[in-house]
């Protein structure tokens, strides 16, 4: 058995209201097929398909205030109710109780203690790697997990080497903002597909997108649209490739922001938790926090 966990940052359940919330006006007939054709919104509900289970999930963990990204992050990868324990929702990196918190345990160090392998799929560019490591950039919480288990971060050579997919999926950020033109790209289906056979080759595998919750906090809705559509496009390609006896494929996100353009703050609303695989019942048995994600993976993973 394996898991493949799909992080998308700032996605949450909002009001079904077209003129702010994107995942009301999207093209997505991939992701709607795998909630019975409803939209994701606060109202959709626990949606069961033939495939997948969707679960509307609390980020807020009895903690007051908006969820952030750098503690409910860390709860995603320990099982741990971070704000709890840092005393606030903290971000968008990890402080330093958190960083403690994912030195002492976290999912990528946990699946190796099983004899597992795990690994981050994100290549990062290299202007980012040469902050990180003059300490002028922290990591954020997944980065950090990834680190602390003792991966060395995939770079442009992994992308360029089709062992990492970068953040967007498709390459065409890269080209264009930051000049690597010699970056891969890919058609949405095509990164789909190809972060199936990259999460093959590990027990549990991550990739982390970060643009929606940038596209949240900035807008234009235009271009939130656009991301949705586009990672429509990743699951169909993920959906195509994936034996759902082989395990799991999970998405999820850390809190809700992109679901509410025009408010430059992240929301209190639940968050999605997409679970797809023939384990998936037996995962969604009583599942409904993000502290409820890694201990439902190590859980399949020990068989």
């Amino acid at each position: 058995m394996r898991v493949l966990l799909i992080f998308i940052d700032g996605i949450g359940l909002g009001a079904p209201d077209a003129s702010i919330n994107p995942f009301m006006v999207a093209h997505m007939p991939a992701l709607l097929a795998l909630t019975g054709g409803q939209r994701w919104t606060a109202t959709t509900g626990i949606q069961r398909t033939a495939r997948s289970i969707f679960i509307p999930t609390d980020p807020r963990l009895d903690v007051p205030g908006r969820p952030q990204s750098g503690t409910s992050q860390a709860a995603i990868l320990t099982g741990l109710n971070v704000p709890q324990q840092v005393g606030r929702h903290y971000g968008p990196k990890p402080d330093a109780h958190t960083r403690a918190l994912l030195t002492q345990t976290n999912l990528f160090q946990q699946v190796q203690a099983l004899g597992r392998r795990a690994a981050l799929l994100d290549g990062y560019p290299p202007g980012l790697l040469a902050q990180i490591a003059r300490g002028k950039t922290l990591p954020s919480s997944i980065q950090y997990a990834a680190l602390a288990a003792g991966q060395s971060l995939f770079t442009h050579d992994d992308v360029k080497a089709q062992r990492a997919l970068t953040a967007e999926w498709t390459g065409s950020a890269w080209r264009e903002h930051l000049k690597l033109l010699d970056t891969p790209l890919y058609t949405p289906a095509e990164a789909g597909r190809l972060l199936v056979t990259l999460a093959r080759q590990y027990d549990f595998a991550m990739h982390s997108h970060w643009m929606t919750d940038y596209v949240g906090h900035r807008g234009p809705f235009a271009a939130a649209v656009q991301l949705l559509e586009t990672f429509d496009g990743v699951m169909a390609g993920v959906l195509e490739a994936w034996d759902d006896e082989e395990g799991l494929v999970i998405v999820t996100s850390d809190h809700g922001n992109m679901e509410h353009i025009g408010d430059r703050h992240h929301t209190e609303n639940d968050v999605p938790t997409l679970i797809i695989g023939a384990a998936r019942e037996a995962f969604a048995a009583g599942f409904g926090r993000l502290t409820d994600i890694a201990p439902r993976i190590l859980q399949l993973l020990r068989g």
